[in-house]
């Protein structure tokens, strides 16, 4: 120790060690095998054979760098050394002085390190004598409660006086990591060393008097298990001598789950189970768990598929003979089936929305589908549905946890394969359950669902062969990703002569069957069914119709009924206009015109709902005041804005109009729109208010036998709109001859039926002018404008200046 302390540094070998700490006063073997490390070793054993050890921060590096070594280390005397066969050589150090680096270098491939020997410091004789009882005392409590201490060593540095001695050797023996132990080595000072030992043992010892304890919990458990492990056997043994076997129940769960040909996840968490299954009490509620979850994976058709009938001709006659019109919906199926026929390699399945008003038979045309496709057909309600959880299903851990619907509805098909509808997918909701429309992305999407994982069975299930369809009503209550999803078709109202055909092929024959008559009681003509499409009901589907001819049904039953009980003979009843007014009692709707004639003020306005297109009426007046605009009708946003753009759109051609150029600051305008209580909003009203206002202000009626419908600009351009079928549906029944529309709007004139464009003319437009020039009854001449000028001239104000004048 003397020679080491003459130079404030020295330069020594350096050896990297790993997973080690050397402490002075420590005995440690290790192998050293990097060609650097052995040449150093060389070089040592040659000179004194001293050697710089210093622990690597990174045990897995090869050659680290001065930077991923401890700056402390150990100077250490070379004890022994061997040269073992695969060239390695086997060294056993004993630790002199903890040293810490000045500089390293490399010289002829091995590592030198220069270093410095921190100067010990003096402390009291009375300080020191109460660290190392401390020490001493603690490390004796330690080594009673953990044999695996080489105590004896320990003893022999305690009768020592060194106490740098006491504290090297209890710091290299603590079961602590090597991070630890590297702290305590770059500790110099003895007192804090001794102290941060302290501090070590005493963590240590709590440690193990924590691990007695989870160890006498963990005894008296396996107390309990066995306990539970002798009574179980007993009732085994009663069950074998009552003749119940478990051995078999569990046998039979295994054959059931080899049967089901799942796929590997789903087979190992099935067995799994089972083994869990086997080890359980029979009476204990995490067995009824663990049987239901295995009953779910056993029943769900991981393999089972329904041979699908590809006969193009057999399927276009099952849905011609299910559904009357439909065109462009039977021919995406038949082409479906043209695909899969032609290519065995389209197992992909698909998704179709098909998207309209109520009662036009969306729901029905999936059934339809199924029938036609021989595939089995499944159905559930999304209408309301606000928990993701009804997608997704819940996790085993909570309690009556189940799978979501799509994986029931499957179990419930009983193939992999099924037509799957989700009716009223516009109608879904979200809350602080989750967004089950988001659920539903994965789910709608052909790239992914073949990888669905439900919370309940937490392993893939294949949906890529589900032929999905969804219905709905309108499309904005569908988020625009899962829209991007699915292949939308629009399903239209029904005209006039498609409800009569309805009713006369399927409508009728369904509710003779259902009210038990037959064709010799009653017959429905045609003008009786056309009295009730007019008079009875107003939509866009045949739901209400069909309740109607029910209706008629149920009291003509009641007459057939009594004409038995009286034995009197029976003579078929003719459903015909006068009939219907009879059974049916005061008509419920007028048919809808569009005005009872031609006034000044009120033009007729094309609406599109949720249940089909409507006529609108406008209204418009004007009174003496000072240029305020009244807007009623329930107007949104949107269509109040409409009015305005109008409003101005009439100012800005007064001159063309025949108006003063300040006619609006000598009168108000009141525009309304009838039927006050419902909402109305949107900016395809645009161009019917822009005629209803000039039709005031001019006092030229508009035509009552045009309808129009188109967004209007401040520069009298017409704009694009929405829900042409519709809306020209509902001016077909309203009577009107001739509808106005944008231009741009002509490429939807292929989705109207040609029985209709028979009956309407249908006038394209560009401009405000074109409009005028067809609406209003007749131009506006030379000699209107004059008198409309005199007309509205301000009224002379004698002595007084006029409005506005200064």
């Amino acid at each position: 120790m003397s020679e080491l302390g003459q130079r404030v540094t020295q330069i020594y070998p350096m050896v990297p060690i790993r997973d080690v700490v050397v402490f002075p006063y420590m005995m440690v073997p290790f192998v050293i095998g990097r060609q650097s490390s052995v040449l150093a070793l060389e070089k040592a054993l040659e000179a004194d054979k001293k050697i710089y050890l210093a622990t690597q921060k990174d045990a897995s590096q090869d050659n680290p760098k001065p930077e991923d070594i401890y700056q402390v280390g150990t100077v250490a005397n070379i004890v022994q050394s061997l040269k073992l066969p695969d060239g390695n050589i086997k060294v056993l150090v004993e630790g002199l002085r903890r040293a810490r680096t000045v500089r390293v270098k490399e010289v002829k491939r091995y590592v030198e390190a220069e270093v410095k020997f921190d100067p010990v410091t003096k402390i009291s004789k009375a300080k020191m004598s109460l660290l190392t009882k401390r020490l001493n005392g603690l490390f004796e409590d330690f080594a009673k409660l953990n044999p695996n201490i080489n105590y004896e060593t320990i003893v022999q540095a305690a009768r020592s006086t060194d106490t740098d001695r006491l504290a090297d050797t209890i710091a290299a023996n603590l079961p602590i990591s090597v991070e630890d132990k590297q702290s305590l080595l770059e500790i110099a000072d003895s007192a804090h060393r001794m102290e941060k030992i302290c501090e070590f043992i005493e963590i240590e010892i709590e440690k193990i008097k924590m691990d007695k304890s989870i160890q006498g919990h963990v005894r008296r458990q396996m107390e309990k298990a066995q306990r539970e492990y002798y009574l179980n056997e007993k009732i085994r043994a009663i069950n074998k001598e009552l003749g119940r076997n478990e051995k078999d129940e569990i046998a039979e769960l295994k054959g059931k789950v080899e049967e089901a040909k799942m796929l590997k996840d789903a087979h190992d968490k099935a067995m799994n189970e089972i083994h869990r299954l086997e080890q359980m009490p029979p009476m204990s509620a995490e067995t009824t768990v663990s049987r239901t979850y295995i009953d779910w994976l056993v029943a769900m058709p991981w393999s089972k598929r329904s041979r699908e009938i590809k006969d193009i001709n057999r399927a276009e006659r099952i849905l011609n003979e299910d559904h009357y019109g439909l065109e462009k919906v039977k021919e995406r199926i038949l082409e479906f089936l043209a695909v899969r026929q032609l290519s065995s390699k389209s197992q992909q399945g698909s998704i179709l929305c098909f998207m309209g008003p109520p009662g036009v038979g969306k729901t029905s045309l999936g059934r339809s589908i199924a029938r036609a496709m021989g595939r089995k057909f499944v159905r559930i309600s999304l209408g309301g549905v606000r928990d993701e959880a009804e997608i997704r299903g819940h996790r085993r851990t909570y309690i009556g946890a189940l799978p979501g619907q799509i994986i029931q509805m499957m179990k419930k098909a009983g193939t992999k394969n099924p037509v799957f509808l989700m009716d009223e997918v516009d109608k879904m909701s979200m809350d602080f359950r989750g967004d089950p429309s988001a659920a539903l992305m994965e789910v709608l999407d052909p790239e992914h669902n073949r990888n669905f994982v439900d919370h309940y069975l937490d392993t893939e299930f294949d949906l890529s062969q589900v032929l999905f369809i969804c219905t709905g009503n309108v499309l904005h209550g569908v988020p625009r990703p899962l829209q991007d999803r699915m292949e939308i078709i629009h399903i239209s109202g029904y005209t006039e002569f498609e409800k009569l055909n309805i009713a006369q092929q399927y409508l009728v024959k369904k509710q003779l069957k259902q009210q038990g008559l037959k064709p010799k009681h009653i017959k429905f003509t045609d003008e009786g069914i056309l009295e009730i499409i007019r008079h009875f009901t107003r939509e866009s589907g045949v739901r209400n119709l069909e309740r109607e001819i029910a209706n008629l049904c149920r009291k003509v039953a009641r007459q057939v009924v009594a004409s038995k009980e009286k034995e009197g003979e029976w003579k078929k009843v003719i459903i015909d206009p006068s009939k219907v007014k009879e059974l049916l009692g005061v008509q419920r709707f007028r048919k809808q015109l569009a005005a009872e004639a031609s006034e000044v003020g009120l033009a007729t306005g094309l609406a599109w709902t949720e249940v089909g297109g409507e006529v609108l009426l406008t209204e418009a007046t004007t009174m003496e005041g000072k240029g305020n605009l009244t807007l009623t009708g329930k107007l949104g946003d949107v269509m109040q804005e409409s009015a305005k753009a109008a409003l101005s759109f009439v100012r800005s051609r007064s001159d063309q109009f025949g108006l003063v150029k300040d006619f609006h600051k000598l009168v108000d305008m009141h525009v309304h729109i009838p039927e006050g209580a419902i909402p109305k909003d949107g900016p395809s009203a645009g161009i019917t208010l822009a005629t209803t206002i000039v039709s005031a202000l001019t006092g030229i009626p508009a035509r009552r036998d045009v309808a129009m419908s188109g967004e209007i600009t401040l520069r009298g351009k017409v704009l694009p709109i929405g829900g042409v079928k519709e809306k020209i549906l509902a001016a077909h029944r309203a009577g009107i001859k001739t509808v106005i529309l944008p231009k741009d709007n002509e490429k939807d004139l292929k989705e109207i039926p040609e029985l209709v464009l028979e009956d309407v003319k249908i006038v394209l437009v560009e401009t405000m002018d074109e409009v005028l020039d067809l609406a209003l009854e007749r131009p506006i001449s030379e000699k209107d404008r004059e008198e409309f000028i005199k007309e509205q001239q301000p009224p002379q104000m004698g002595g007084e200046d006029r409005p506005g004048v200064h």
